[in-house]
C-alpha cells in the first residue's frame, strides 16, 4: 500500500477522531510505545467514574446497563457518552472532567427501546474554514444534539436551540416507545448521518417503524436528505416487497456504526433485518435494502451502489457493525476495498467505489421451510473467499467429542432438535424440536466489529460460536404479525451444560485481504476447560468467557489488543475482566492485563504529551462494578 493511502487511514497526530479511529473504521493506531515486549508493564494511569452514577444513585429506577462507550480523543480532550446519554469531556492526561452535558432524558423516558439504557459514543466534526468544532450525539429520546467541543455549550442556531427532533422526519407516524438511538453517528463532509434502533422483540403487528437513514446539516441541523432503506412507491427496489408490503414493513435499520470514505464523500450503510426477524410471510420477496451494504452519497443521499447479503432474511442476520475500509493489492491490481464482516461469519470484500466483489460471490441453493404463508428465497450469496471465520451450520462432525460419553450425549441431543447448513429456516414449534441455528443471533461478529492494519492489508476479527435454539409460534388475532419467536431464541442444549459443538467458542481470526487467505486463528479466552467433565483432560484454551460478544479489537503498529480473552484463570468471569494482547503476525497469545471490571466498550489508543495511552470503558450494569473509563500507560521513567 502507498504511504499516502496509509496516512489517509491513520489518526492525525496520535488522536482518535472517530469510533474506529478514522472515518474509514480501521481501529488502527500507528503508535508504537507499547510493544510485544512491554505490554505486561502497562499500569493504570488514570480512571474516571461515569457521571451517570450520580443520577442512578438518586434514581434507582434508572437501570443503566454496561458502560459501552467508545471514547474519542481530539486536541487533548477525551469525549464520551454515558449509558444514560450524557456527554463528558475529560483531560486526556489526567481524566479530570472539563465539561459535561446532561440531556436529562431519564426525566422524559422510562426506558429506551430494545435493550434499555446504554450508549456507545459521540461523534466529532470540525469546520475546515473556521475554528468551530462540534460534538454530536443522538439521544435515547430521539434528539440530535450539537455541542461546542471546547465548552459543551449548545448552539442556539442549530435546530431548536441546539437540538433537532428526530421523531417527525421518517415519513410515517412512529411509535416513540419502539425507536431509539444509542450509536455514534457518521460524519461525512458537513453532513451528520443518523441511523436508529427499532424494537425487535414482543412484536404483534406487521406494521412497524421504518429504519430509514437521514442526513442533517452539521451547522444548522436542517435535514438534507433521507434514504429509504425500505423503498417507497416507485423507488428502485420497491418491487422486491411483494403485496406492496413496503407500505407497512419496518426495521431494515442501521443500528450499528457506519464507515465513511472522506475522499469519495461516500457513507456505507450496513442495514438490518425487516419486520420481523424470523417470519416474512407478510413481506414476500427479496426485500431490498434489508441486510445490505448500501453506498450513499453523503451530500445528497443518492444511492451509488448496493450489495444484499441476505435475501428475505429469516435469521436475524442484520449487519451490526460498520465495514472496514482499506486499500489492498489483489493480483497486482490496487483496489479501494471495503471489508464487511457479518453475523453469519462471512467477510464480504467489495470495491468501495463500484460495489463490485473483489472475489466472486456466488448464489447457492439453500433449504426451504414449511411455515404457512412464508416466502423462501431459493438462493443466498456465498463469498468464494475469504473462507468463513466461524462455524456455519451444524453437522454431526461438528459435535463435541472430548470424550466418548460426551459425544454420545451430543448425538442423543441432536435426535431431538433440527440441525443443518447455514440459512436453514426456523421451524414451527412442534415435536421435531427447535432449529439449532449457527451462527445464532449475536453470533459471528457483533457491534464491536473488526480492525484492519492498513500497512499489511490484514483484518482481525473477534467472533463467537453462539448457537441458539429457534422455533416459531403462531400469533393469533388480533395480532397480525403471523409467527414469531417468543420468548427470544434461547441457548442451545449441550451435554452436561457444555457447548453442543467443538471449540473454539470465541476466537480471533486474521485474514490477508490482499489474497483472501486466513493467516492465523487463536482461541480467545479459556472457555470451559475447567468444567468438571473436562478438567482432568488438561485441555488448552478453548475460547470463551463471560459476555455475549467476541471482544472489541484495537490494532497498533506493534500488536493486536482485544477486550477480555484472559487464559489460565480460575473462572470465566476472571478471564473476562481483562484486555488481551496477540502477536499480529502469528496470533501468539502474549498475555492479558486484569482490569477493575469487564471491558464493554472498544479500546482506543492516543498520544498525549509524548505518552501513549490505551483507554477502555469498563463496568456498569450493577453497583459492584461502577462504570469507569480506565486509561493504561507504561510507567513514567
Amino acid at each position: 500500500m502507498s504511504g499516502a493511502a496509509v496516512q489517509a487511514q491513520t489518526p492525525p497526530s496520535g488522536e482518535w477522531r472517530a469510533f474506529g479511529a478514522v472515518a474509514g473504521n480501521t481501529k488502527y493506531s500507528p503508535l508504537d510505545q507499547i510493544t510485544v515486549e512491554n505490554f505486561r508493564d502497562l499500569e493504570i494511569a488514570w480512571r474516571w467514574t461515569s457521571i451517570s452514577t450520580e443520577v442512578t444513585r438518586a434514581r434507582p429506577e434508572v437501570n443503566a446497563l454496561q458502560f459501552k462507550t467508545i471514547p474519542l480523543m481530539v486536541d487533548g480532550l477525551v469525549y464520551v457518552s454515558t449509558a444514560i446519554g450524557q456527554v463528558a469531556a475529560l483531560d486526556a492526561g489526567t481524566g479530570d472532567l472539563v465539561w459535561s452535558y446532561d440531556p436529562r432524558t431519564y426525566e422524559r423516558l422510562d426506558r429506551p427501546a430494545n435493550v434499555g439504557w446504554h450508549h456507545r459514543g459521540v461523534s466529532y466534526w470540525e469546520d475546515a474554514a473556521s475554528t468551530d468544532a462540534r460534538i454530536f450525539i443522538a439521544t435515547h429520546d430521539l434528539l440530535l444534539v450539537a455541542l461546542n467541543a471546547r465548552t459543551g455549550a449548545l448552539y442556539s442556531d442549530f435546530g431548536d436551540g441546539g437540538t433537532v427532533d428526530l421523531s417527525g422526519s421518517l415519513g410515517r407516524a412512529i411509535d416513540r416507545t419502539r425507536l431509539t438511538h444509542s450509536q455514534p453517528l457518521a460524519i461525512v463532509g458537513d453532513t451528520v448521518v443518523v441511523g436508529s434502533i427499532v424494537q425487535d422483540t414482543f412484536l404483534t403487528r406487521r406494521e412497524a417503524d421504518p429504519g430509514h437513514v437521514r442526513g442533517f446539516d452539521a451547522r444548522t441541523g436542517a435535514m438534507k436528505w433521507i434514504f429509504h432503506t425500505i423503498p417507497q412507491g416507485d423507488e428502485y427496489g420497491a418491487d422486491t416487497w411483494g403485496n406492496e408490503s413496503w407500505r407497512y414493513s419496518g426495521h431494515t435499520n442501521v443500528w450499528g456504526t457506519m464507515a465513511v470514505d472522506e475522499e469519495l464523500g461516500f457513507v456505507y450503510l450496513p442495514t438490518g433485518t425487516p419486520t420481523n426477524d424470523w417470519y416474512g410471510g407478510m413481506r414476500p420477496g427479496d426485500n431490498l435494502f434489508a441486510e445490505s451494504i448500501v453506498c450513499v452519497d453523503g451530500e445528497t443521499g443518492e444511492r451509488i451502489w448496493h450489495f444484499q447479503a441476505v435475501h428475505h432474511g429469516l435469521w436475524d442476520y442484520d449487519f451490526p457493525t460498520a465495514a472496514n475500509l482499506l486499500d489492498v493489492t489483489v493480483g497486482g491490481r490496487e483496489i479501494k476495498a471495503l471489508a464487511q464482516t457479518s453475523k453469519q461469519a462471512f467477510t464480504y470484500v467489495l470495491d468501495r467505489v463500484t460495489g463490485e466483489p473483489v472475489w466472486p460471490i456466488e448464489e447457492h441453493p439453500v433449504p426451504a421451510g414449511d411455515i404457512p404463508g412464508e416466502w423462501y428465497s431459493p438462493t443466498q450469496p456465498f463469498p468464494t473467499r475469504p473462507a468463513p471465520f466461524d462455524l456455519q451450520g451444524i453437522t454431526e462432525d461438528d459435535l463435541i467429542d472430548f470424550t466418548p460419553e460426551l459425544r454420545a450425549e451430543a448425538l442423543r441431543i441432536v435426535e431431538r432438535v433440527l440441525i443443518g447448513p447455514i440459512f436453514t429456516p426456523p421451524p414451527l414449534r412442534g415435536p421435531q424440536g427447535p432449529l439449532i441455528q449457527s451462527p445464532g443471533p449475536g453470533g459471528g461478529i457483533n457491534w464491536p466489529g473488526a480492525a484492519v492494519d492498513p500497512e499489511t492489508g490484514r483484518i482481525f476479527i473477534p467472533s463467537q460460536t453462539r448457537l441458539r435454539a429457534v422455533e416459531l409460534t403462531e400469533f393469533a388475532p388480533p395480532a397480525n404479525v403471523g409467527y414469531f419467536t417468543e420468548p427470544w431464541p434461547g441457548p442451545a442444549p449441550g451435554p452436561r451444560g457444555l457447548p453442543l459443538v467443538k471449540p473454539p467458542y470465541k476466537r480471533v481470526t486474521a485474514i490477508d485481504l490482499n489474497t483472501g487467505e486466513h493467516v492465523w486463528m487463536s482461541p480467545h479466552g479459556d472457555g470451559p476447560r475447567n468444567h468438571p467433565a473436562l478438567r482432568h483432560l488438561n485441555l488448552p484454551a478453548l475460547g470463551g468467557h463471560v459476555g455475549m460478544h467476541g471482544g472489541g479489537p484495537l490494532v497498533t503498529k506493534t500488536l493486536l489488543l482485544v477486550n477480555s480473552g484472559g487464559r489460565y484463570t480460575a473462572d470465566l468471569a476472571e478471564g473476562a475482566r481483562t484486555i488481551t494482547a496477540y502477536h499480529k503476525d502469528n496470533g501468539e497469545y502474549l498475555g492479558s492485563l486484569t482490569l477493575p471490571a469487564v471491558p464493554y466498550g472498544n479500546p482506543i489508543s492516543y498520544l498525549h504529551e509524548g505518552r501513549q495511552y490505551i483507554v477502555v470503558a469498563v463496568g456498569g450494569g450493577g453497583r459492584a462494578a461502577p462504570p469507569e473509563l480506565i486509561a493504561l500507560a507504561l510507567p513514567r521513567d
